[in-house]
């Protein structure tokens, strides 16, 4: 009997859908509701061009006015703003060799899938954590630093965690998730801090504090004993999901004999309320450093309508 190929298994048209579908069921920051896809994002990441344009009407401003029997109100307009994201276009491939062990499952496609998909949900987060790096400057009203105070002022804890949220004013109670470095959830579960909460089915034990959903991601960044946790509110990235020309493809080299599995991926996963800039970008994508960049970043909406708080602190 032949052996069996990535190809035999592999159907493009039925693969790219089922990695989208996966990568998001495995994503912690889509199920926690803090990255959302959004339709018409899908919309704009398959339209073409690299920087999506979404323009945006400011909120109504001013007093109003008393009634009068001998003037009439003045007219006042509503004004605009533009927010821009960047597609991110990026791909992987993989030898055979890699994947052998996938191949001999049960349900070899969906293994694969499996794979590739965790593959994508790492890669997400790090255009998310790193587009968070590069926004640090534009949204420094949003930033909330203790880790130049004394003791146990410095420490992350329930109180200086209220004063972070604090950061939104009457906008905090739009916060519902954060994320973490594991150092940082170990010292809140041995300040008995942690409180899970179970799933519909019980199968699952959700770990949350101060209310707040908790997201572990040893990405988080970590300098010289300050860490940086994130505060998060619902749908504060906005996700998009395009379609590369060629998403899937598989290939073979003889003369290795090696089978190869090629998949690509073109999404916007941008922080709502702060505009791409594109000014400081070699490539036809930005690279993870480009992302870092403060300078390709510039804040649109008022601060506390940004459903993000980056809180810098110790842990001791």
């Amino acid at each position: 009997m032949p052996a069996t190929k990535i190809s035999d298994i592999i159907v493009p048209a039925v693969f790219n859908p089922y990695i989208i579908q996966e990568t998001n069921r495995l994503d912690a920051f889509v199920q926690a509701g803090i990255v959302a896809p959004d339709k018409a994002f899908d919309i704009l990441a398959a339209s073409g061009g690299t920087i999506v344009n979404m323009p945006f009407f400011n909120d109504l401003t001013g007093d109003s006015e008393e009634l009068s029997d001998a003037a009439a109100l003045a007219v006042n307009a509503i004004t605009t703003g533009q927010d821009k994201a960047r597609l991110h276009m990026r791909g992987k491939a993989w030898g055979v060799n890699d994947l052998a062990e996938a191949l001999s499952g049960a349900d070899p496609m969906g293994v694969i899938a499996s794979k590739v998909a965790k593959f994508w949900v790492g890669e997400r987060s790090k255009v998310l954590l790193k587009s968070l790096a590069g926004i640090e400057t534009a949204i420094a009203t949003n930033v909330h630093d203790i880790s130049a105070l004394v003791g146990a002022l410095a420490v992350i804890s329930g109180t200086t965690t209220l004063d972070a949220k604090q950061k939104l004013g009457d906008n905090a109670s739009k916060l519902k998730g954060i994320a973490m470095h594991s150092a940082t959830y170990t010292k809140l579960q041995k300040d008995n801090l942690i409180i899970y909460l179970p799933t519909a089915d019980a199968n699952v034990q959700i770990p949350t504090y101060l209310g707040y959903r908790v997201i572990v991601d040893d990405s988080c960044p970590v300098d010289a004993g300050v860490y940086t946790s994130y505060l998060f509110g619902e749908g504060a990235f906005g996700l998009g999901n395009g379609v590369a020309p060629v998403p899937t493809e598989t290939d073979r080299d003889s003369l290795a004999g090696e089978d190869i599995l090629i998949n690509r991926q073109h999404f916007i996963l941008h922080p709502r309320g702060i505009k791409w800039n594109e000014a400081a970008v070699v490539g036809k994508t930005p690279t993870f450093a480009e992302i870092a960049t403060a300078a390709n970043w510039t804040k649109v909406y008022d601060g506390k309508n940004i459903r993000i708080v980056i809180f810098k602190h110790k842990l001791a």
